[in-house]
């Protein structure tokens, strides 16, 4: 297991005070925000000095119903190899739905969603996992998230969903305590069960982070202070085990570089003080103290933990790809062979949207009779991701396209997601198009979310800002003629086209007003 020490995310606004704070041992780093082929030169720097450099990925959607697709398991190897890192981590989520495997518009979260803790979905999530551990030069690890919503009939703890996960497929973990109270906060879920309930040995390194309650409901904002109530989390895990790696994440509202220090210092306190409180109590801790030693030099090599497939041992320089393709037949691993169950009659559901933009999910799902026993999967029960995919679909489209909430949830946490999910997808399109709030002044943030309430996300952040203009431009907005003037010129230079005519327009209302019927 690579001992990683006290770190902190790193983020290009804050890049300089994470260059210059003291005692950092290592960095982590959002993968989709960077290049493989063109690392931020703050980055290099922080390599150069023997800092640890860590891709955190948050796009592959291991906990969805598709698999995971090659691209972007490529692109994130990529990075992990361009930055030298002794593993990659993702999370337990999906981040879209909808498609082919249910035959309905693929919708865009633009956020993590939790994933149902039940036996359909955890079979997916295995298989998924293996997948994207063949596909990794480096070992992976997953990390728990915070929900607002709770999924109706969940057969597993997360504790218990995260110990099976493990045992399954040897993935290590990312426990981000933050998460842990959050959910103690707005899912009654006890953290101090959570955590007896997991394998602890099988982290991989730590997240702390702080948030805010508004209205009884708690926000995980990574924009404020570490509350004293996540490091009494921290506390309790570091009494149990010592963790390899701990991790201060801040992604906006930064305060100056003093406070963040402070933070680190208090991060690291606590640390000491659960492994004082372990080692008092006869428990096990692993040695501690000499991590700047092993950092100014880099003569002593990484170890790394076993992942699925990956061994512990001495990590090279570069991460090497593996190829299976051309590994000897005898070095893969059969996949068991299990008895296929006699399904039960077909089910057919169909979800549609009452608002503009219209969702309709009609699948059709051949249920199982009887469940294998834990373990002995290799690959999801029959008919399981469909099930998965159904479900998933049918919450997003209630959070982001106005369908009916599914039954079984609460309506009201579905609303607070909701606003969530549009509120997060307005900030990240004013940061990846600084030029709208520019434009529509004040008029942006409102005009954005009633756009959002009925257009569902279908692309990236960038794609959704081009929409959300040609929108505005298709209704003759904004009012003032020299903003609309700025916006088609900005909607021009990145569309690569001209503003739809009104040949075009009149053709899209048509379509719009069929689709609404």
């Amino acid at each position: 297991m690579t001992e990683l020490g006290i770190g902190i995310g790193w983020r290009p606004e804050i890049a300089e005070a994470v260059e210059a704070l003291p005692g950092v041992d290592w960095v982590e780093v959002v993968a989709e925000n960077i290049c493989a082929d063109h690392l931020p030169d703050s980055l290099t720097r922080l390599r150069e000095r023997g800092v640890t450099v860590v891709p955190h990925g948050v796009s592959l959607g291991l906990g969805g119903a598709d698999r995971p697709d090659p691209a972007r398991l490529a692109a994130l190897g990529e990075k992990a190899v361009a930055l030298g890192a002794p593993l990659v981590t993702e999370h337990i989520a999906f981040v879209r739905a909808g498609g082919p495997l249910t035959a309905s518009p693929l919708l865009e979260a633009g956020h993590l969603l939790p994933v149902p803790r039940t036996r359909d979905a955890l079979d997916v999530l295995c298989e998924n996992v293996r997948i994207a551990q063949d596909a990794l030069p480096v070992p992976l690890a997953l990390e728990n998230i915070a929900a607002l919503i709770a999924w109706p009939g969940e057969e597993l703890t997360e504790g218990q969903f995260l110990a099976e996960l493990v045992e399954r497929t040897g993935v290590r973990l990312l426990i981000d305590v933050a998460n842990l109270h959050t959910n103690h906060v707005n899912r009654g879920e006890d953290p101090a069960k959570a955590l007896s309930e997991l394998p602890v040995e099988a982290i991989a390194y730590v997240h702390v982070a702080g948030g805010v309650e508004r209205d009884g409901v708690w926000h995980d904002t990574h924009a404020h202070p570490v509350p004293r109530a996540v490091l009494d989390v921290l506390a309790d895990l570091a009494s149990r085990v010592s963790p390899p790696g701990v991790l201060l994440e801040r992604d906006d509202d930064f305060p100056p570089a003093e406070e963040l220090a402070a933070e680190l210092t208090v991060i690291r306190e606590t640390v000491a003080a659960g492994g004082t409180a372990t080692a008092t109590s006869g428990g096990t801790v692993r040695p501690r103290g000499a991590r700047s030693s092993v950092l100014a030099s880099r003569r002593t090599p990484l170890l790394i933990g076993a992942g699925a497939r990956v061994s512990g041992g001495p990590m090279p320089g570069a991460p090497v790809v593996r190829d299976p393709a051309r590994e000897p037949a005898s070095a893969r691993e059969p996949a068991p062979v299990r008895e296929s169950a006699p399904a039960q009659e077909p089910v057919s559901v169909s979800v549609k949207a009452s608002a503009p933009a219209q969702v309709s999910v009609p699948v059709q799902v051949s249920v199982p009779a009887q469940t294998p026993a834990p373990g002995q999967e290799s690959a999801p029960r029959e008919g399981a991701r469909q099930r998965v995919g159904l479900t998933q679909a049918a919450l997003l489209s209630a959070l982001v396209a106005g369908t009916p909430a599914p039954e079984g949830f609460d309506s009201r946490r579905l609303g607070v997601q909701s606003r969530a999910l549009a509120a997060k997808r307005a900030g990240v399109v004013a940061k990846v198009a600084p030029e709208l709030p520019e434009i529509l002044g004040t008029g942006f943030r409102p005009a954005f979310l009633a756009y959002a309430r009925t257009r569902p996300m279908t692309g990236g952040y960038r794609r959704d800002a081009l929409d959300f203009a040609e929108h505005l431009l298709l209704a003759d907005r904004p009012e003032d003629p020299a903003a609309r003037r700025r916006l088609t010129e900005w909607w021009q230079d990145r569309s690569g086209s001209r503003p739809p005519g009104r040949a075009v327009r009149l053709a899209r209302a048509a379509r719009h007003a069929l689709t609404r019927r």
